[in-house]
């Protein structure tokens, strides 16, 4: 699966045309399934990521917020793009932000209490009257598909006073924040904007409402859940039963619970009653560590205490994303040096839902990041040589990692956090193959008439090994193809 977006891609509407031509060339090298950005109108207009969430009835249709496009493009682009990457046998999956509302179009005067930001169950300061922005009537919009208009009553309470000009965190009279949440700062059932309350029946009916319509219009195949930690645990299990039922059925559905702790994970599914997968935070935390620890980190307990350990089934592994990137929230970067071999240990190793980052695949403008190396050889080689058996060829050098993919097509993994290394085995039914390793080309080894072998791999580096037959099948996979147009101007060229 690739997450099709970074933080900074350009604001100029232009990256769901940008993947509609990309479609046929990822599921020629591979990608199988892609996450979309959050599709509704967001406060900042065009340059909202789609995360303050304003509108989520406007996919990019109404001139709201001073623009009709959202900064990914128009509805009708969103709506060819999902049928041209469906056509291409990849299945879509939406960003859903149902945590919180921003950008409000009216005032309303409420009665909160202050409440302590490190701790959100102390309160600071009384009931005292405030004048927040909690009134949602979607002007432009004038009540298409929905009429509903979201007020004070619908949220658990807010950040800004604009009696005061002060930005606190105040929860509203005859409120109290969901039990059903993280506990993190206390109680971390507010994170920012106008905190969506979901013991609200207006609220979750509206919810389901929603929810029905974007299935069926939009005929996705899965969701990207968003902000789980802060939204009641209880509420998911049903709404995805519900969309189940409409659409394309979609079936999918990946949650963002941000935590470096399995053990909140793990509790979190049970909770939901395992209605989804989640992204292995603790992983990704043990990829950077491994990235930053100058060849000192253990890489043969790179997976422990990991969602893909623990709970394979409901685990999506990742390195990077848009909320760890460079200057976000959670920036917490895996250094460009491990990249390779970070994306190694999910692609090509017992990972069942790897995920490639958009920033890791195109690299980061902004940051003056460049394309992961060897990306696009590495997701060919998951689609179309790796096997499921997975024979561990660790041994006692902790800066080494080493496995077999067992099968017709063989694999070969070899990586190091420090110097150059080698690994010997046998495998006699391999005696006589030819192996090349893929992100080195200049370099074979062969096992010999009794199956042993020696391979090795550079400094700080990564190698991947695969048959000679392989390598040409890989280069002619990874090769873009001429689309009609070019393959018509080159005939009348010539």
């Amino acid at each position: 699966m690739m997450q099709y977006f970074e933080w900074y891609v350009p604001a100029d509407g232009s990256l769901y045309k940008k993947l509609a031509s990309e479609a046929g060339y990822l599921a020629q090298i591979g990608i199988d399934r892609v996450w979309m950005p959050p599709a509704g109108k967001g406060y900042l207009g065009r340059n909202d990521v789609g995360y303050g969430v304003y509108d989520l009835y406007d996919l990019g249709e109404f001139r709201q917020k001073g623009t009709q496009s959202t900064k990914y493009g128009t509805r009708k682009q969103l709506e060819k793009t999902i049928s041209t990457l469906q056509k291409k046998n990849i299945q879509v999956l939406a960003d859903i932000v149902f945590n919180h509302r921003m950008g409000g179009d009216e005032l309303e005067d409420v009665m909160a209490s202050t409440v302590d930001t490190w701790n959100r169950n102390n309160v600071i300061k009384g009931l005292h009257k405030v004048r927040t922005w909690t009134r949602f009537t979607f002007p432009g919009r004038n009540g298409k598909y929905s009429s509903f208009i979201w007020n004070a009553s619908h949220f658990t309470g807010t950040d800004f006073d604009e009696l005061s000009g002060e930005h606190n965190i105040l929860l509203f009279e005859n409120k109290h924040w969901n039990e059903h949440v993280s506990g993190e700062n206390g109680n971390y059932d507010y994170i920012m904007g106008c905190d969506v309350d979901f013991t609200n029946r207006e609220v979750t009916d509206e919810l389901y409402n929603w929810g029905r319509w974007f299935t069926k219009t939009m005929q996705i195949d899965g969701f990207r859940l968003d902000a789980l930690k802060n939204i009641d645990s209880s509420f998911f299990n049903g709404w995805l039963s519900e969309m189940h039922k409409f659409g394309n059925h979609p079936n999918i559905a990946i949650g963002e619970y941000w935590s470096g702790n399995l053990w909140e994970l793990k509790k979190y599914l049970n909770d939901c009653n395992h209605c989804m997968s989640l992204m292995d935070v603790p992983l990704h935390y043990r990829l950077q560590q491994a990235s930053n620890s100058n060849g000192t980190f253990d890489i043969r307990n790179l997976f422990r205490d990991t969602l893909t350990d623990s709970e394979p089934d409901y685990a999506c592994a990742f390195v990077d994303n848009h909320d760890t990137q460079p200057h976000q929230a959670l920036e917490s970067w895996v250094l460009d040096w491990f990249k390779p071999q970070a994306y190694a240990s999910i692609l090509l190793y017992k990972c069942k839902e790897p995920i490639v980052f958009y920033g890791d695949y195109y690299g980061l403008p902004n940051d003056g990041k460049p394309p992961v190396p060897f990306l696009k050889e590495m997701i060919w080689i998951r689609q179309n040589l790796l096997s499921d058996n997975i024979i561990d060829l660790f041994d006692d050098d902790p800066q080494k990692a080493c496995w077999m993919a067992y099968s017709k097509t063989p694999v070969l993994v070899i990586y190091t956090i420090a110097d150059w290394k080698e690994k010997r085995f046998c495998e006699p039914n391999y005696a006589g193959r030819i192996m090349r390793d893929a992100l080195h080309p200049e370099h074979t080894e062969t096992f010999d008439e009794n199956g042993n072998i020696r391979i090795t791999c550079p400094p700080g580096s990564l190698s991947a090994y695969i048959e000679d037959k392989d390598y040409t099948r890989m280069l002619k996979g990874i090769k873009p193809k001429k689309t009609l147009r070019e393959l018509i101007t080159k005939k009348k060229k010539s």
